[in-house]
C-alpha cells in the first residue's frame, strides 16, 4: 500500500515556498536527493495546476475540484509523483544492498522482509526475485533488482510472458553491468535507474515548470491578457515569435480534428520547439475565450498536446538516451524497455498502466509467446508519446479525478509505512 495522502492546504502552502526555491537556485539541487528534489518539484507543480487551472476555470479554488479538462499541469504532479515512486524504489534497493554488505540474507523473501516490505508487497517482488535467482543473479541482488519496482504495476506479471521476459532483461543487464562483485553489479542497476529518473525530473520541472511559473507571472501583471497579448508581449529564451503564431494558428483551425494532430516534428518541420510553449499559452487563453464547453476543451487538448511534445521530444529524450552514456552505468534503453510492461501513474483517482495501452493495440510481432507490453520500450520516442497520448484520452473521460492531488513520495524511515 502506497503512503497516506497528506493534508491538502498545508501541502499546498508549503509549495508556495519549495517551488520557488528550486526554481531561483537551480544549484539547489546539488546538495538535495532525488526524492527531496522530488518533492519540491511535485509541490511546485500542483501550485502551477491550481494557478493555471483557475485561469481555464475561475470558480476552481486552491484544494478544489474543476470538470474543466485539464491542463498539463494538472498531469504534472501526478507524473512527477511516479517519478518519485520509482526513486523510492531505488532507495529501498540500496537499502537491500547495504544489509547484504553486513550480512547475506537466507532469501530473497528475507532480504524483502528486513528493509520493511511485508504483506503482498514483498510475495510480489519475490516473485520477480526468485526468477532472477534462476538466472543466477544471487539472492540480495536478485532481490534489490525487484525492489526497483515497489511501486509499479505487478499485475503486468501476472502474465508468465511478461515475467519471463522482464526477468531475462533483468538478468542481460546485470551480467552486463560494470563490477566484478554481485551487489556491485546489482547497484549500477540502481544507480542508473535513479539518476535516469531524477535528471528527467530536473530537466522537465525547470525547463516546462519554469515556463509556467514565467507565464502566470508575467501574466499576473500584464492585465486583460488575449491570446494575441501573449504571442505579441510574452516570450521564452529560444523561441520565435513567428514559430508561436504558426503553431498557434494550427491549433485553432484543427482544434477539432480526429485524430487529434500529434506528428508535430512534420507539422511544423525546423521549429524551436521552445516556441510550442507559448503557443500553448496563447491556446489556453483561447480556451477560456471559448464560446462552448466543447471548445474550450477541444483547445485545451491542443495546447496539452504542444507542452507535452516539448516535455518528451526536448527534455526527456536525451536523459532515456544519451548522446554519451556514462561508462558506471547500464544501457538507460534496455533499462526502460526492462521497466516498459510495469509502468503506471496514478492521476488522482484514475489509474493509467502501459499494459492497459500495449493490450488496447494491434499485436506488433503476432507472436502469440511475446506478450504485447514487452514489445514496447519506454525510452523510444513514439512508444512513449503514443502511450501519454492514450492517457491523456483516457483522463479526458474523468476530468475531476485528476484533481485528487498526491502527497509528495518521501523516503519512510520505518518499515510499518509499507505494508
Amino acid at each position: 500500500m502506497r503512503p497516506p495522502r497528506s493534508d491538502f492546504p498545508t501541502l499546498l502552502a508549503s509549495a508556495l515556498l519549495l517551488a520557488s526555491a528550486l526554481l531561483a537556485l537551480p544549484s539547489h539541487a546539488q546538495s538535495n536527493t532525488p526524492l527531496e528534489d522530488n518533492r519540491i518539484i511535485t509541490e511546485g507543480y500542483i501550485q502551477l495546476a491550481y494557478e493555471l487551472g483557475g485561469v481555464l476555470d475561475p470558480t476552481l479554488q486552491p484544494g478544489g475540484v474543476s470538470s474543466v479538462r485539464p491542463n498539463w499541469f494538472v498531469f504534472a504532479p501526478h507524473a512527477s509523483r511516479t517519478g518519485g515512486e520509482g526513486m523510492l524504489g531505488t532507495a529501498i534497493a540500496r537499502r537491500i544492498i547495504s544489509a547484504a554488505r553486513g550480512q547475506p540474507s537466507l532469501s530473497v523473501l528475507h532480504a524483502l522482509q528486513r528493509v520493511g516490505l511485508t504483506g503482498s508487497l514483498s510475495l510480489s517482488a519475490q516473485r520477480l526475485g526468485l526468477e532472477l535467482v534462476l538466472y543466477g543473479i544471487p539472492l540480495d541482488a536478485a532481490a534489490s533488482l525487484a525492489a526497483l519496482a515497489t511501486a509499479m504495476n505487478w499485475e503486468a506479471l501476472a502474465d508468465p510472458r511478461t515475467l519471463l521476459t522482464t526477468a531475462a532483461r533483468f538478468a542481460a543487464l546485470y551480467w552486463s553491468a560494470p563490477g566484478f562483485f554481485p551487489l556491485d553489479k546489482a547497484e549500477r542497476l540502481v544507480v542508473t535507474l535513479e539518476r535516469t529518473l531524477h535528471e528527467g525530473n530536473l530537466a522537465i520541472y525547470t525547463d516546462v515548470g519554469g515556463a509556467g511559473r514565467l507565464y502566470l507571472d508575467w501574466r499576473q501583471g500584464a492585465g486583460a491578457v488575449t491570446p494575441e497579448r501573449v504571442l505579441t508581449e510574452f516570450t521564452l529564451t529560444g523561441a520565435v515569435p513567428a514559430q508561436a503564431r504558426q503553431a498557434y494558428d494550427f491549433a485553432v483551425a484543427h482544434a477539432y480534428d480526429t485524430p487529434r494532430p500529434y506528428q508535430l516534428h512534420l507539422l511544423f518541420p525546423g521549429m524551436n520547439w521552445k516556441s510550442l510553449l507559448v503557443a500553448a499559452f496563447a491556446v489556453y487563453e483561447q480556451a477560456r475565450l471559448a464560446p462552448t464547453p466543447a471548445a474550450r476543451d477541444a483547445l485545451i487538448a491542443m495546447g496539452n498536446n504542444y507542452v507535452a511534445w516539448r516535455e518528451q521530444h526536448d527534455m526527456a529524450q536525451p536523459v532515456f538516451t544519451p548522446a554519451s552514456p556514462r561508462a558506471d552505468e547500464v544501457s538507460r534503453p534496455a533499462l526502460m524497455e526492462t521497466l516498459t510492461p510495469l509502468l503506471t501513474t496514478d492521476f488522482g483517482t484514475m489509474t493509467w498502466s502501459y499494459a492497459d495501452y500495449a493490450y488496447s493495440q494491434a499485436d506488433r510481432d503476432g507472436n502469440p509467446l511475446t506478450s504485447q507490453p514487452t514489445e514496447y520500450s519506454w525510452a523510444v520516442f513514439w512508444d512513449r508519446w503514443t502511450g501519454i497520448l492514450y492517457a491523456f484520452d483516457q483522463a479526458y473521460l474523468q476530468p475531476e479525478a485528476l484533481w485528487a492531488m498526491p502527497e509528495p513520495v518521501v523516503d519512510p524511515t520505518a518499515p510499518s509505512t509499507w505494508n
